[in-house]
């Protein structure tokens, strides 16, 4: 049985790593992919292009808790507003079951990638700049865990756990 999967990949601003690699990849994988702006995830949603959301993760602590690219935690939450399932997909190598959510620290990276387009100076000289690299999306805002044993759901220490247990 053939899927009509189709995706909508964001551009994931400032380095464009969605539109240089998650859409480059995908298209090249043959999927049908589009194109966002990472701030058009709403209208998106709210005009019923999107019925479910997968996104990665570079990082999920046994509470469930996860930490991924910066804009991960809007479009979770948008998601919620909508109504719309949303699952992280991630391999057991991602887990980290030592470390609390409270005691992830976020990067910053520098604020020059914001204030410019290449060598083109965009923003006001001396302006100041807010650019985490990652942000935290909460485990009730996610409707499963998707991993190469199985997918784990809410209570999420404990699914976890026993997922662990089971390896």
């Amino acid at each position: 049985m053939e899927k009509n999967i189709k995706v909508i990949a964001t551009e994931t601003r400032p380095i464009q790593q969605g539109s240089r690699l998650t859409a480059f990849e995908l298209k090249h994988d043959g999927f049908d992919v589009s194109l966002i702006p990472d701030t058009a995830v709403g209208y998106s949603m709210a005009n019923g292009l999107v019925d479910k959301v997968i996104v990665g993760a570079d990082r999920i602590v046994r509470t469930g808790h996860v930490f991924n690219k910066i804009g991960t935690y809007q479009v979770a939450t948008m998601a919620k507003q909508h109504g719309i399932p949303f699952y992280v997909a991630a391999p057991l190598s991602t887990f980290d079951m030592k470390t609390d959510a409270k005691d992830v620290i976020i990067e910053m990276r520098k604020g020059t990638e914001v204030t410019g387009i290449g060598d083109k100076k965009t923003a006001p000289d001396d302006i100041n700049v807010i650019n985490p690299a990652f942000d935290m999306t909460p485990p009730e805002l996610i409707s499963g865990i998707i991993t190469e044993k199985g997918v784990v759901t809410a209570p999420y220490e404990e699914s976890i756990l026993k997922l662990f247990q089971a390896n």
